[in-house]
């Protein structure tokens, strides 16, 4: 699991998109896109894109949509999965530096010890992008992210409405050193302030992981079994939780998840989880991958692109759902 390969393709007239499994002996994934009826700005392109991790559908919605934008732009892509292994993704890319790709894109494993490598990437003038999680330490060409801040802020007001504006409520934290977990828990935290008589008595990371939300929700049901509400950082610890809290689940605790992934859709129609503050992860990949394109190019980008964030709740939750 610790061994990156990439694959390089060919930017000619490929149509299909390749398959990126999440699990298995190997820690990447090669993909490739062109289109001969896109636009010709990315004609010749070659990005690699290293993402945290493949096994979360969140990532692979960010995959697909820039795979679905380099196709369209006519760029090759070689997509990595670094497996939340921060020290796998600093090879990644590195090798992304080393094979002289055009642009890079980083959804960093830890927002700190990604700085290196991309410090690497610039000393040779490639542009790196920066998604969904900034680079502390280190300067990018842009960085395209959700308003995670804005995000927890809704988050708290979601979860403060569900039970009653009083109680006992916990946090699942994602992955330590990921801007995505500090600006979404600074949101709560200074959304919840609001509320009163609402009290926080425990946060806890859980990685951003569905089984780890499940082992750290029982644990906390232990010591606090008097819980109304839980808000997790991602779907995927919020769906943990939920199974951890069996019937409680949108009954005597409420649940609030973060993504709007197509199971946390779900879990909000079903009633099981209250709320997720909805991201748009294909349009995030097809941003960093269009911005990457312009950054190879020599154009001119923003430093920062924010993509809006919605909440999702049982009354609005088709709007969110492809299916």
């Amino acid at each position: 699991m610790r061994i990156s390969a990439t694959v390089l393709a060919t930017a000619a007239l490929v149509a299909g998109l390749a398959g990126c499994g999440s699990s298995g002996s190997s820690g990447s994934s090669g993909s490739s896109g062109s289109s001969g009826g896109g636009s010709s700005g990315g004609a010749g392109v070659k990005i690699g894109m290293s993402v945290s991790t493949l096994n979360n559908p969140y990532f692979v919605q960010f995959r697909d949509g820039a795979q679905a934008a380099a196709a369209r732009l006519g760029a090759a892509l070689t997509v990595t999965d670094a497996q939340n292994d921060a020290s796998q993704q600093v090879n990644q890319v590195q090798n992304f530096t080393s094979q002289s790709m055009k642009a890079i894109i980083i959804n960093p494993v830890d927002s700190d010890a990604a700085a290196p490598a991309v410090k690497a990437a610039d000393r040779v003038s490639i542009p790196v992008i920066a998604a969904d999680r900034g680079v502390n330490g280190a300067e990018v060409a842009q960085t395209v992210a959700s308003d995670n801040v804005a995000g927890g802020r809704l988050a708290a007001q979601q979860l403060a409405k569900a039970v009653g504006e009083q109680g006992k409520v916990v946090v699942l934290q994602g992955v330590p050193g990921t801007s995505a977990s500090r600006d979404r828990g600074q949101g709560f935290t200074e959304g919840i302030k609001a509320f009163p008589g609402v009290q926080v008595v425990a946060q806890q990371p859980a990685d951003f992981d569905r089984t780890k939300g499940l082992d750290v929700m029982t644990n906390l049901l232990q010591s606090h079994p008097d819980l109304k509400g839980v808000f997790a950082e991602n779907d995927e610890m919020a769906l943990g939780a939920i199974k951890a809290l069996g019937g409680k689940a949108g009954q005597q605790v409420k649940v609030v998840g973060f993504d709007g992934t197509p199971d946390g859709l779900k879990a909000v129609a079903a009633g099981t989880m209250t709320a997720t503050i909805a991201q748009q992860p294909k349009l995030l990949g097809q941003r960093a991958v269009e911005a990457a394109v312009k950054a190879a190019n020599g154009e001119t980008i923003a430093k920062t692109v924010a993509v809006p964030v919605k909440v999702a709740t049982k009354a609005n939750v088709s709007e969110f759902q492809t299916s």
